[in-house]
């Protein structure tokens, strides 16, 4: 991993493309490209397969450039564009070999960091590496900062400058052989040069560490593996010793009071803090007699999934939660601000993604569930949305199918909350559906454009998406609703689903098939065992067959004791419920698709589960990848796999008549 080969490209792009439109005589009330017509006709494959113009963008401090993972030439990359500048173009990078983009961090107005990880076959076992990519958006160039680590995390960014300088704090493991090297320690690293030194050697068994708002490392949270217990330690000055402040035992349940905002000069900090129902609130919590305080935010609904702080680091403006699209501000500029865009694009998602460190600047996306949305640029000072580019440039700023958050119950009565998407063009009445369970099984669906549910809806099905029991987003009663159930309850979940879809009378129950990616890959196959008569056919992308071999060689992979029985407690008896020991059962035919370069479920899960199936006489289909990783990051490989599925329902779960034609 420390050795990462980054090819560096400048891209001579339009710009039309990508520099911001002149502002208009007046502020618009509503952006001019705002969607307004419904797809009714099928689109191409490609359509779908489109990469996205840009994930993760962040503004720069002086907010004149955007950082992110763009779509360029069917592939991603990383890179910088000028909003301003036709000259200076966009300058990319190539994302290293088998590793995903996790994050996007400006440092200043210069420099900006990605954050990587990977999995690397170490003595037989998979272990996560993660480390840092610097880009300079001047020179165009890249590195791997502190590129000779030898440990598995060296992408720990503790703390940025905000004075404009290239200083960073990064904690980093150094080696997994030596134990005084294994603790990662923490170094001031100027991201512009590469050179760094260490301002605080590592503690036994704390992994991550805290700074406040002006770089003085203040706390620590180390773990334990031998007895799952969590420890925080705390100090007020940067001079002085760490303290124990607070522990808690994982494998119990218990939650640490893990502070992610420090002031310089104050122990009072904001934590999260979980209430009855397991659901995250934010709190004040003070160091230094050891009480909490205020609440300051409770969710409207869902759980809360991130905060956006100021860049210096010492104010909370707002929250994002599980379910909904917009951020809740807290700040009440932003607040006002996030009223009037709502009452401006009534239609759709108004949200503001990235600000610039005086926060007057800022990228704005208008998306819905049925649109993949247009990126733009707002700058207060003139009030003036202006666009940058539609995410999509294939789908284009029409709406597709669609799209809807409901909820039914389980056979035990338990809430489930699912996304419902139906064909466009078509009355809502006995068509055919696809079940499509997320991965994980720790993730849940949120609102947004999916291509992949979008996609089968355009070809006349109706898709839901459940959240069954155990997925997260929900709090942890929710979630612990899973244990012991995975390919039992879990899996009941997903097919009440189905069960009141043919009840409310828009799903035929002769015409169901099962869908699913990673987990959902695993949910799709079990579910042709477990319920062999209810649907007509399955696939599966990147899917564990077997859960004793997958799950049992990451469990192996030094992921920890409280993780091992996070995964026991969802299946005691992984033989039980893997889908590879059941192929007699299975009725319905069977799509396999798997990228050959994935390194979080073995390409070996399909392979030898098609084996399997063909020397049990089953009907099955296998489609290889021989360029992709999980995630199926490349255009060639979603116009591969989405032809597949195009063909594969045609054949066995055909949604006959053809969609309307566009009018």
């Amino acid at each position: 991993m420390s050795r990462l080969a980054l090819c560096c490209v400048l891209f001579a792009l339009s710009s039309a493309a990508f520099a911001v439109d002149a502002p208009p005589a007046a502020p618009p009330s509503a952006p001019a490209t705002a969607p307004v017509a419904r797809v009714l006709q099928k689109l191409p494959v490609a359509a779908f397969a489109q990469l996205d113009f840009v994930e993760q963008a962040s503004l720069s401090p002086d907010g004149r450039n955007v950082a992110g993972v763009f779509g360029i030439d069917g592939k991603q990359a990383i890179g910088v564009f000028n909003l301003f500048s036709e000259k200076d173009g966009i300058k990319v990078t190539g994302i290293p070999e088998k590793s995903n983009i996790r994050w996007v961090q400006w440092v200043n107005d210069d420099n900006v960091l990605f954050g990587t990880n990977t999995q690397q076959n170490i003595f037989g076992a998979f272990y996560y590496v993660s480390r840092v990519i610097a880009f300079n958006r001047v020179t165009g160039k890249a590195a791997v900062l502190i590129a000779d680590a030898g440990g598995f995390n060296a992408s720990d960014v503790i703390w940025t400058a905000h004075d404009g300088s290239p200083t960073i704090l990064l904690g980093v493991e150094q080696s997994i052989y030596e134990e005084h090297d294994y603790w990662p320690k923490v170094y001031r690293v100027d991201v512009s040069t590469g050179k760094f030194f260490k301002i605080l050697d590592g503690i036994e068994q704390v992994r991550s560490w805290y700074a406040d708002s002006e770089g003085s490392i203040r706390a620590g949270l180390g773990y334990d593996d031998n007895n799952t217990t969590e420890r925080l330690l705390y100090r007020s000055k940067a001079d002085s010793v760490f303290r124990t402040r607070d522990r808690a035992n994982v494998a119990k349940r218990e939650e640490i009071k893990n502070p992610f905002l420090l002031r310089s000069g104050d122990d009072r900090a904001l934590i999260y803090i979980k209430d009855a129902k397991g659901i995250q609130n934010i709190a004040e919590y003070d160091f230094s007699t050891q009480k909490l305080g205020k609440t300051i935010y409770v969710p409207e609904s869902g759980d809360i999934s991130d905060v956006i702080t100021s860049r210096d680091g010492t104010t909370l403006l707002g929250v994002r939660e599980t379910t909904g699209r917009s951020v809740h501000w807290i700040d009440p500029k932003f607040a006002e601000l996030q009223a009037a865009f709502d009452k401006a694009v009534p239609s759709g998602y108004v949200d503001i993604v990235s600000l610039s460190a005086d926060q007057t600047k800022m990228l704005v996306t208008v998306t819905d569930n049925d649109y993949p949305g247009v990126l733009y640029y707002y700058d207060t000072a003139d009030g003036a949305l202006r666009k940058i580019a539609l995410i999509n440039e294939a789908v284009g700023n029409k709406h597709l199918a669609p799209t809807r958050f409901v909820t039914y119950a389980a056979r035990d009565g338990l809430e489930i909350n699912a996304k419902l998407t139906v064909p466009a063009g078509r009355e809502t009445k006995n068509l055919p559906i696809i079940m499509l369970p997320h991965g994980g099984p720790w993730e849940h669906e949120s609102g947004g454009y999916d291509w992949l549910s979008q996609f089968l809806a355009n070809r006349g099905y109706v898709v839901i998406q459940p959240d069954f029991r155990g997925s997260t987003g929900h709090g942890d009663t929710f979630e612990r609703r899973g244990d012991g159930e995975m390919g039992r309850a879990m899996q009941d979940d997903i097919s009440d689903g189905l069960a009141w879809a043919v009840k409310e009378g828009f799903a035929d129950p002769k015409r169901a098939c099962i869908f699913g990616w990673s987990y959902g890959g695993y949910a799709a196959m079990w579910g042709l065992v477990k319920d062999p008569d209810l649907y007509r056919c399955g696939i599966s992308m990147a899917g564990v067959s077997s859960l004793k071999r997958d799950v049992n060689a990451f469990l192996d992979s030094g992921i920890g004791k409280s993780n091992k029985i996070a995964w026991q407690r969802m299946a005691p008896d992984f033989d039980a419920v893997s889908p590879i020991n059941f192929v007699e059962k299975i009725k319905a035919p069977l799509l396999l698709i798997h990228g050959k370069q994935d390194v979080t479920v073995d390409v070996s899960q399909s392979k030898k589960m098609n084996a399997k199936m063909a020397a049990a006489g089953k009907t099955v289909e296998y489609i290889e990848l021989p360029f992709s990783d999980h995630y199926a990051q490349r255009q060639a490989d979603r116009v591969t796999l989405l032809s597949a599925i195009d063909a594969f329902l045609a054949k066995y779960n055909p949604a006959d008549p053809a969609p309307t034609a566009a009018r």
